[in-house]
């Protein structure tokens, strides 16, 4: 089955947004996927406050709408990650997995926020207006058992591991790296999770300037279980779409059973 992971650029109009993500989910269907991601903060990219003000319960109108799109076109459909009210004047960061009826598989909230001073200047404080979430989440899907993370997570191997040993077969990092740390690390990371998990990577991106301050890496992604990138969209709004084939995982994992030759540390 056909994997797509959607890259944009999103920005302060809601609206456009969701058309865009919209759009987005049509042209994977239409180059036929069963699947389809959309990245990290998709549906709002611009001031914190202002994200915050304007977060929906995960029954809101925006949500509705991918589950409208994913009925209407019988497609698996992943909210990257949208902003969710919590309690004390803050959101979660939500990722929700969609299945083709429309009904709710799993929701994530992201567990490793983005608290870092970027080497080129830039300063990040996600903590200030986010709360952490807890739980891993997994859905069997028809694409394959799928483990849930959002963009900073992926510098957290343990994640990934606690996701494989549940049974992951596919891992989605829905992101919007910076221009500077993607550019360093952005593909060896998803490369390096993929191979250690023997498990295919989809991770879809934001892309290009969202503000004076803000640009994004894109390169929206999917990786095989052996490391190889099987497809890319580097820095424009579109599409990268992929066979998923679960016989080739699991040919690879007999192959090279390391995840049975794990010995945790007591």
């Amino acid at each position: 089955m056909k994997a797509a992971v959607c890259q944009m650029n999103s920005g302060v109009d809601r609206a456009a947004n969701l058309r865009t993500a919209l759009a987005l989910l049509d042209e994977a269907t239409e180059r036929g996927a069963h699947f389809a991601a959309l990245p990290e903060t998709w549906e709002y990219f611009g001031d914190a406050k202002e994200k915050v003000s304007g977060a929906e319960p995960l029954g809101g109108p925006t949500l509705s709408a991918l589950r409208a799109k994913a009925r209407a076109r019988a497609l698996t459909v992943l909210a990257g990650s949208v902003a969710e009210p919590a309690s004390n004047g803050k959101i979660f960061n939500t990722s929700v997995l969609i299945g083709p009826d429309g009904n709710d598989l799993a929701v994530y909230r992201k567990r490793h926020l983005f608290d870092v001073d970027v080497p080129d200047g830039a300063r990040y404080r996600e903590s200030e207006n986010v709360l952490a979430g807890n739980d891993l989440a997994l859905a069997d899907t028809t694409l394959g058992r799928i483990g849930l993370s959002i963009c900073y997570d992926l510098r957290f191997p343990e994640h990934y591991r606690a996701l494989s040993e549940r049974g992951a077969e596919i891992l989605c990092v829905p992101s919007a790296f910076t221009e500077m740390t993607g550019r360093a690390h952005w593909e060896l990371l998803l490369r390096a999770r993929a191979i250690e998990n023997l498990s295919f990577v989809l991770a879809p991106a934001q892309v290009g300037r969202h503000s004076e301050k803000r640009v994004t890496w894109g390169h929206a992604m999917i990786v095989s279980p052996w490391g190889e990138v099987l497809a890319e969209r580097p820095n424009d709004v579109g599409v990268a779409v992929a066979e998923i084939d679960l016989g080739k995982l699991r040919e690879r994992r007999r192959q090279l059973p390391a995840l049975s030759h794990r010995r945790p540390l007591s």
